[in-house]
């Protein structure tokens, strides 16, 4: 697939999906999230081909049928801030709505919204992998939820890092809609073993931190005139002030 082709997942026929078509995921039993995110991370290297990062147009849809409803694709629009461009049906059944245009910080609260900008961006940045734990409270049909997200670096068509494969996992049931977590955990590793990483830090402006504040300095003051002292100078002041002409109208 290519960028620009994003909403499709596939070519007509390729497997029987056709275009704009939900596709589900396979009948393999549930498989754990510590499945998936290893099976994601697995297929995330082997495209790899020796390369640091792998290109969007290298993933297919067909390739990681298991774990394609947990699945998802994101473009980085703004420092710390990237909206999804594909998305499975987990995701999906977790906001109520679908979910294509959204930004990925629409699935946690406003609190954690500012950290998780700042793992997010290294995966750009860096670029790097990062794994992010996810807590949903209880509430009014609402059960207590965790969930796991993992973000995986991809190239877009003009060779630049702006784009991430990733997974959500949530266990347990949903309940109402939408559902939204707490980042509880967060972890970065590198790309090759043995490589450095970046560590998120609020540098960045974006979610992660707000822009600085711009205060207008007061005004100088005005010097005080001077009391005129001697009556030279109080006569300066006086004004000569001639009658104008009479108004005919007050006659």
């Amino acid at each position: 697939m290519s960028d620009v082709e994003d909403d499709s997942t596939q070519s007509p026929g390729a497997a029987g999906v056709s275009r704009g078509e939900v596709v589900r995921l396979l009948d393999h039993g549930t498989a754990s999230a510590d499945t998936i995110i290893r099976d994601m991370r697995g297929y995330w290297n082997g495209i790899r081909k020796g390369r640091a990062v792998p290109a969007r147009s290298d993933v297919d849809p067909r390739a990681i049928a298991r774990m394609l409803d947990f699945a998802f694709i994101l473009e980085r629009i703004a420092p710390g801030a990237a909206r999804m461009r594909l998305a499975g049906r987990h995701l999906i059944d977790l906001m109520g709505m679908e979910v294509r245009g959204m930004p990925i910080c629409a699935f946690l609260n406003a609190g954690s919204r500012g950290r998780f900008s700042d793992v997010l961006e290294t995966v750009f940045k860096a670029p790097q992998i990062a794994e992010v734990m996810l807590h949903g409270k209880s509430g009014y049909a609402r059960p207590e939820m965790g969930a796991r997200m993992l973000l995986l670096p991809l190239r877009s068509d003009f060779g630049d890092v702006t784009r991430a494969l990733g997974c959500l996992i949530a266990d347990g049931e949903i309940g109402a809609a939408p559902r939204r977590f707490d980042l509880v955990r967060d972890a970065v590793f590198p790309i090759i073993d043995g490589g450095t990483i970046l560590p998120p830090s609020p540098s960045t402006i974006g979610f992660a931190e707000h822009a600085p504040s711009f205060e207008r300095s007061p005004a100088p003051a005005r010097p005080a005139a001077s009391p005129a002292t001697t009556p030279e100078e109080r006569r300066a002041m006086f004004r000569v002030v001639t009658p104008g002409p009479a108004d005919p109208r007050k006659n």
